[in-house]
């Protein structure tokens, strides 16, 4: 018997893969093994399906960014390493699966930008805040302007029409959206090996 927790992890791994329109429960269940009633002993319907397995995706990179947070002391560092993971999520994306959500799934696409903004509104912004207050960031830099311009919805830009990650590395991706973007605006006396890599 498959359990709900099986069944989320397979179902974000297809969606994710070809997009929550295309996967059918008739299709999950097959390869599952398992009854499509089986799929309803646990969800409602198919949005509930897709919210609770973008919902526990969502959980595990927030884990994840908790424990980055919690074991360096640099708060630039951990913005660096918060999006470098972010990448690592985002390449199993396809383009069809965040645009389905805006379309099919509202409970789904209101909880991703949920997400999005408290990722780069709280935890990047008051990352990058204690960087300034550390003397590690220029005075001058609009830190607020700075997470809306390079920081908010990284995914839209990578997902474009033409796919970024079709197009480019993961790590040149990386290097030009974060990497480069940071080092415009740190202080003199800031320095890590993320930018030592040139």
């Amino acid at each position: 018997m498959v359990t709900k927790a099986e069944l989320l992890a397979y179902s974000i791994t297809k969606f994710t893969q070809f997009g929550s329109k295309h996967v059918t429960l008739d299709e999950l269940a097959n390869e599952l093994g398992i009854s499509k009633k089986t799929i309803y002993t646990f969800f409602d319907n198919k949005e509930d399906l897709v919210t609770s397995s973008l919902e526990s995706l969502l959980n595990e990179y927030k884990e994840d960014i908790n424990g980055l947070i919690n074991s360096h002391k640099d708060p630039i560092l951990c913005v660096i390493l918060i999006y470098q993971r972010g990448f690592e999520y985002l390449k199993y994306f396809k383009p069809s699966f965040l645009f389905g959500l805006e379309k099919y799934y509202p409970k789904a696409n209101s909880l991703f930008n949920n997400f999005v903004k408290e990722l780069s509104h709280s935890i990047v912004y008051k990352l990058l805040k204690q960087a300034q207050e550390a003397g590690d960031i220029k005075e001058d830099i609009n830190v607020e302007l700075l997470v809306k311009i390079y920081f908010f919805r990284i995914d839209n830009l990578v997902f474009k029409k033409n796919n970024l990650f079709e197009s480019y590395g993961k790590a040149e991706l990386f290097k030009h959206l974060v990497i480069y973007n940071l080092k415009g605006i740190i202080t003199s006396n800031y320095s890590n090996s993320y930018f030592d890599l040139d």
